[in-house]
């Protein structure tokens, strides 16, 4: 089969980016402005329920105009909410219809760029969609190829994230490196052991290079939780008590507020009655009554979106400082590194040991690592470049392009199957 333009989705949890190639050129298509990637986020506005995408849906959300916002929705593939739907301004929509429109947006604006349709993709996938659970990972995919289907692209291939991410660095390389790729995004952590050379890039079949891949279902929206329940929502009622008898408030209002897929889930009447009913009996009742004052104005992703600020924040500075005047007027909550790093230190070990199992699967040592391409937003955290700096001591280190290489990898891929 032959075609002109190929095209590289990397729809992620966090950013998304399209990129095509030619015979000759492999390029980002700006999907949002000027921008080459895009915040996988969509708000539904209350009046028509008219969608918004990406730093314009972020926006219209935290200027407090009415709707709903969405954000994480890769993590619905496979898992029992994607056939559920959900209800969005009144409204009921399955999340095939919500993702769909998202690509859309994103294919509609490439093909206007490149003055021609596209029909050959090549989607990027985690290693695990779902952590043990063939059957779910597997559905998750075939969701996410239906949707590609039902744009209009007629040949849809999938590639793992991380080798996506080498293919793109490969055609830098001037002589053949053992890598690994750390693939830390916001909701899965991805390793795969790979030999790259310029020689090999043109190959159809790479498989006798790909040593290994391991992934676990971890990432930046994992940290935002945990930094979350340790920092925030404590400040909204989180482990204080009520009653006669002393026992803490119910805790799962507080797990879902720090989830940006479950945020949403919270703001129905029955739990706010319920909430206030509890306001009653609490024994701090100004920390309780701002959980309340949460759900009545539907600022839960606001709180998050402070909480992602200071996860960011940390990578460059000692300490951050988040304000939540929105909720209540002299609310400051300030942090440091040391704090950010016991929020999320269980679950960095659980993404290091993950990198460890890439290396016995492919029966390598550390020490024969020759390349350690990062790529992801999460890789800028300082207590993930400690680990992982201190397992690859004697690797070069390529941090190029950590949120547009899988992009482009998949649409080097794309050229090489369907060309």
């Amino acid at each position: 089969m032959t075609t002109s333009v190929f095209c590289g989705i990397d729809f992620g949890t966090s950013n998304s980016s399209l990129a095509v190639a030619n015979q000759d050129d492999v390029f980002l298509v700006p999907v949002e402005n000027n921008h080459q990637t895009i915040p996988s986020a969509m708000f539904f506005a209350r009046k028509d329920n008219h969608a918004y995408f990406g730093r314009e849906a972020t926006e219209r959300f935290l200027t407090r105009q009415p709707g709903r916002l969405m954000r994480s929705l890769k993590r619905v593939l496979g898992s029992s909410a994607m056939r559920q739907g959900t209800m969005v301004n009144g409204e009921l929509m399955k999340f095939d219809q919500i993702i769909a429109a998202f690509l859309d947006q994103m294919k509609r604006k490439a093909e206007a760029d490149c003055k021609t349709e596209l029909r050959h993709v090549v989607m990027g996938r985690p290693v695990h969609f779902v952590d043990n659970d063939p059957a779910a990972d597997q559905r998750a995919e075939n969701e996410l190829k239906q949707i590609a289907k039902n744009l209009g692209f007629e040949h849809v291939g999938f590639q793992y994230e991380p080798i996506a991410a080498a293919f793109a660095h490969e055609a830098r390389l001037t002589d053949e490196k053992l890598a690994i790729v750390v693939d830390l995004g916001g909701g899965t952590s991805d390793f795969t052991i790979i030999r790259l050379s310029r020689a090999n890039s043109t190959k159809h079949d790479r498989n006798e290079d790909i040593l290994a891949n391991t992934g676990v279902r971890l990432g930046g929206n994992d940290f935002d939780r945990d930094l979350s329940l340790a920092r925030m929502m404590p400040e909204l009622g989180f482990r204080s008590k009520y009653g006669a008898k002393n026992l803490e408030v119910p805790s799962y209002h507080y797990f879902d507020l720090s989830e940006w897929s479950k945020v949403n889930f919270l703001y129905t009447n029955r739990i706010l009655f319920q909430a206030k009913q509890l306001l009653r009996e609490t024994h701090d009742q100004v920390r309780y009554g701002r959980l309340i004052s949460v759900l009545e104005q539907e600022t839960g992703h606001a709180v998050l979106a402070e909480t992602e600020k200071i996860k960011i924040g940390l990578a460059s500075s000692e300490t951050f400082a988040a304000a939540l005047d929105f909720i209540d007027q002299d609310l400051r909550i300030d942090v440091d590194r040391k704090d950010f790093d016991a929020a999320i230190g269980t679950k960095t070990e659980r993404i290091v040991q993950s990198a460890r199992e890439c290396l016995q699967a492919a029966g390598v040592t550390p020490e024969r690592i020759g390349l350690v391409i990062m790529t992801g937003g999460s890789t800028e955290i300082p207590l993930i470049q400690h680990h992982f700096r201190r397992l690859f001591p004697a690797a070069q280190w390529s941090e190029e392009n950590k949120l547009s290489s899988v992009g482009l990898g998949l649409a080097y891929d794309a050229r090489n199957r369907f060309s």
